[in-house]
């Protein structure tokens, strides 16, 4: 009976988790791709548009971190979670009615306040209930948020072609509020509250850590390097001959092989040749992909430069995940989650992004040299990664 219960229970857990990542990030994909364009329709021009995206960027680097710290110091990560999750759901909502820069300023603030925080809390609440492996996988649960969020944006395709693009935001709100829905049935995180202290005392503990520190960097340097191919992969692609739906589905292997490796790859590689190497193979892997697209714009080459994703990103972020658990005290996993989130994933593709303008329209597609570079310069901090 007991073997019963506690097959019971994590099969359990892990469908409570399989419905908030699939909600999650479906609500995320619906809506993240026409976001721009919806925003333009109502009236906003480029610069408007700019000045939002980018102070709705600035607003979740500082709530992020902040719900985390909360979330430790009183051991909320549930009911924050949920309650960013219904700010999202209403925040879209909020968008339908408005036209003009006065009118979608504040539901476009709301919408990144309650988005700063659901990822990391997410992670924090999954990684707590998996119990390093023994319950659950975690790439399992962060497989079915990549899954949900493509085919939420190829649902949104449709719908807005039926619909309009007020449809993919009604979706969109929907998904939110389910997923908030959804985080309240999560198993309990049992770790202890971290104690009453100022707040920022938990980040100064975190940032004397040398192992997070570096983790944290790591991930910068390999994650910024995603993003002259983020912006400009699409255009360097249609700017060489390549059809938009060969294009489309370059993107999609990509996607495929995160699929893969967060699923069945990544969790067995790591265990084989430990987290600080994986995070040296995501760099490599990285590298190369970003050195092969200087050279080369066959679709059978792309295709397969474009599967390293599974490498340069998903075994990266499991890896990462994995030294933050063995680094960071469980009373300060939200804290530390939202800081890798903000600085290593959110900031530096902020800043690679801003830099990879400048350097694709002075080098074209020979820019992806400093990317490859970029990656590269996680290598030196792999050693300090290790255990002594």
């Amino acid at each position: 009976m007991g073997a019963e219960t506690t097959s019971a229970g994590w099969r359990s857990g892990l469908v409570r988790f399989l419905v908030l990542y699939g909600t999650l990030y479906g609500a995320y994909g619906v809506l993240s791709p026409i976001l721009p364009g919806f925003l333009a329709a109502r009236g906003l021009d480029p610069g408007e548009i700019g000045i939002l995206l980018a102070a709705a960027g600035a607003l979740r680097l500082v709530i992020g971190p902040l719900a985390g710290s909360w979330s430790d110091r009183r051991q909320a990560a549930r009911p924050i979670l949920a309650a960013s999750l219904a700010v999202a759901g209403f925040a879209v909502l909020a968008h339908l009615p408005g036209a003009g820069f006065a009118q979608l300023i504040g539901p476009g603030l709301l919408y990144a306040a309650g988005t700063a925080a659901p990822a990391p809390l997410a992670d924090a609440l999954a990684l707590a209930a998996a119990r390093g492996g023994a319950a659950f996988q975690y790439g399992w649960v962060r497989a079915a948020g990549s899954a949900a969020f493509i085919a939420a944006t190829v649902a949104a395709g449709w719908l807005i072609a039926a619909l309009g693009l007020s449809a993919a935001l009604w979706a969109s709100g929907a998904l939110f509020l389910a997923a908030s829905a959804a985080s309240l049935a999560l198993p309990a995180n049992r770790a202890k509250a971290a104690a009453v202290e100022p707040p920022g005392r938990g980040f100064a503990d975190l940032v004397a850590l040398p192992r997070f520190r570096r983790t944290v960097l790591a991930a910068a340097l390999v994650i910024g390097a995603h993003a002259l191919h983020d912006g400009f992969a699409m255009i360097l692609w249609r700017s060489a001959g390549i059809p938009a739906g060969t294009a489309g589905l370059l993107w999609s292997v990509s996607v495929a092989a995160e699929i893969l490796v967060f699923l069945l790859l990544g969790p067995p590689l790591l265990a084989r040749i430990g987290l600080p190497a994986g995070i040296a193979v995501a760099a490599c892997a990285g590298a190369l992909r970003w050195a092969a697209l200087t050279s080369t714009v066959v679709v059978p080459a792309l295709a397969a430069v474009e599967a390293l994703h599974g490498l340069s990103f998903a075994l990266l972020h499991l890896a990462c995940l994995g030294l933050i658990e063995e680094t960071t005290p469980p009373e300060r996993r939200a804290t530390a989650l939202a800081l890798y989130g903000t600085l290593g994933l959110g900031l530096s593709g902020v800043l690679a992004t801003l830099a990879s303008g400048l350097l694709y329209g002075a080098f074209g597609r020979a820019a992806f040299w400093a990317m490859a570079g970029l990656s590269l310069a996680a290598l030196p901090l792999v050693p300090g990664l290790r255990t002594r």
